[in-house]
């Protein structure tokens, strides 16, 4: 594979001075273009040692208007991303739409170095490679433009530039102590290389090998091929690569052919006062009990909250943290996404959201709005909202498979319910800000939302992230059982041993001996 990268390509310093100023005026014009589109584009620098990244990643600054371009180099961790799932850092650094991220070896720096240093073996790397996979996938199915680029040079050419950053004082400061080893075992950290470029070397995202020996080479011909990129994805429609997926049912148009999960619920199901107020002084302190087990424990727990309206969700949250310390949880309600929210993909405000280890979050309504009221009102487009589903449940397997306690929690209630408590507060005064025009509408649109809500259950219930479906015409007997649904699911959780350094984990996620 990078025999095409070996053969001592070069450009004279005339000819690159002349190339520059046009390529410099290119690249301004295109970027200009970019930051009135829908495309966020994220450029991916990597490649051996001393290929000179460092170099690369400075001039394309020096080049583009850095207004609009953010930087970000992934070569040690901060403590608020060792105590998160690993992408939530990569999330972190997404660029908004019409502008552009440059990423210091991104995704594939910890893959790489663990696969080379035999922190992981091979079939785990592949593993997180198919998450790369599916990640760019998703990225770009969503508008981004993603330009991969691999640096390399040959051994000889490596061992010649280490020797010269070893004597310039200036340059030592580049080289992280333990770089040293890489050139030490080349053709090992070549065949990593190659096993990762293969396979992640997708139609969608492909890979741009450069040859690096020769930097004048280098910089022109990764300035032509990231301006060629972006014009032709501005010109452009989005590619579309569809991950596999179930196909939705056409059903017969009878009402014994309708039937639903939610129809199997028996909402009339009822706890007496005097047993709900016993259930809560022991359920209320045991929650309060296992949430600070969790905190010393450091796992973080994620409780997501979605029914119907007027469904009891905010009741429900209400009586869990009224049981907590103030200082362990953040309770966020979910509405409607700002600007900033728009400009990323629609997965980017809950990963931001994510708490560090030991503490909890509670969802007022999450990112299942994708496949229920943005699917049913139309605010996403048929295959953004088909595609969501197999998204959803990638990002929630990567939290359980952090340490991360998921809960999912399904509030429902009958229609004649509904009615009664949309009534009840339009006649309270104080209850009047829970009922607005949408909440009619969305009422009249039931037997829509009842389609979606049961094939939202059957695709995203799995064995790591199960939905737990909560009758909820009586709001005691829902409260209740939302509890006991919350510290049995601590329970388990907190009784699960999580592995963060030593045992297996993926490769992606595994930490490197100290």
């Amino acid at each position: 594979m990078f025999e095409a990268t070996k053969v001592g390509r070069s450009v004279s310093k005339e000819d690159f001075k002349e190339q520059q100023e046009e390529l410099r005026t290119q690249l301004l014009e295109v970027q200009r273009e970019l930051t009135q589109s829908r495309t966020a584009v994220v450029v991916i620098v990597s490649g051996v040692e001393a290929a000179g990244k460092g170099e690369v990643v400075n001039r394309l600054n020096e080049w583009l208007d850095t207004r609009g371009v953010q930087t970000f180099a992934f070569w040690d961790e901060s403590d608020e991303e060792r105590e998160r799932p690993r992408y939530w850092r990569f999330w972190r650094t997404l660029p908004p739409r019409g502008s552009i991220a440059i990423l210091f070896g991104g995704w594939y720096l910890a893959p790489i170095e663990h696969r080379f240093k035999d922190i992981c073996s091979d079939p785990e790397l592949d593993a997180e490679l198919n998450r790369i996979v599916d990640f760019e996938r998703m990225l770009i199915q969503d508008g981004a433009l993603i330009v991969k680029f691999w640096c390399h040079l040959s051994e000889k050419d490596q061992k010649r530039r280490l020797k010269e950053l070893s004597r310039d004082d200036r340059s030592r400061w580049k080289m992280l102590p333990d770089k040293a080893k890489f050139s030490e075992h080349y053709s090992k950290f070549e065949a990593v290389a190659e096993r990762v470029i293969r396979h992640t070397d997708r139609g969608i995202a492909p890979w741009y090998l450069i040859e690096a020996q020769d930097r004048r080479y280098r910089d022109l011909t990764i300035g032509k091929t990231l301006l060629h990129a972006i014009r032709s994805r501005l010109s452009e429609s989005v590619p579309t690569e569809p991950p596999p997926t179930l196909g939705t049912v056409d059903l017969p148009d009878v009402p014994s052919a309708q039937i639903t999960l939610l129809d199997h619920l028996d909402t009339t199901q009822t706890l007496a006062r005097e047993d709900y107020r016993d259930e809560l002084a022991r359920l209320q302190p045991a929650v309060n009990e296992l949430a600070w087990q969790a905190y010393k424990e450091k796992r973080t727990t994620v409780v997501v909250f979605e029914g119907v309206d007027a469904g009891g969700k905010g009741g429900s949250i209400r009586r869990i943290t009224s049981a907590i310390d103030a200082r362990l949880y953040r309770s966020i309600s979910v509405a409607a996404p700002t600007d900033e929210e728009k400009a990323h993909h629609y997965l980017w405000r809950f990963w931001r959201h994510i708490p560090r280890a030991g503490y909890m979050c509670f969802y007022d309504r999450s990112w299942y709005g994708r496949v229920l009221v943005e699917r049913v009102e139309g605010f996403a487009k048929d295959p953004e909202w088909r595609r969501a589903y197999a998204e959803i449940n990638e990002f929630e397997e990567q939290l359980v498979e952090s340490g991360v306690i998921l809960l999912k929690i399904w509030l429902q209630i009958s229609q004649d319910e509904q009615l009664r408590r949309f009534q009840d507060r339009e006649s309270v005064p104080y209850k009047r800000y829970k009922i607005t025009d949408e909440d009619w509408r969305n009422r009249e649109r039931w037997p829509q939302y009842k389609v979606a809500i049961n094939e939202m259950l059957a695709r995203t219930s799995t064995e790591s992230a199960a939905w737990t479906l909560v009758e909820g015409d009586d709001k005691p007997f829902a409260r209740i059982k939302v509890l006991r649904t919350l510290c049995d699911g601590l329970k388990r959780g907190l009784g699960r041993e999580v592995c963060r350094t030593g045992e297996y984990v993926p490769c992606g996620n595994r930490r490197a001996e100290p």
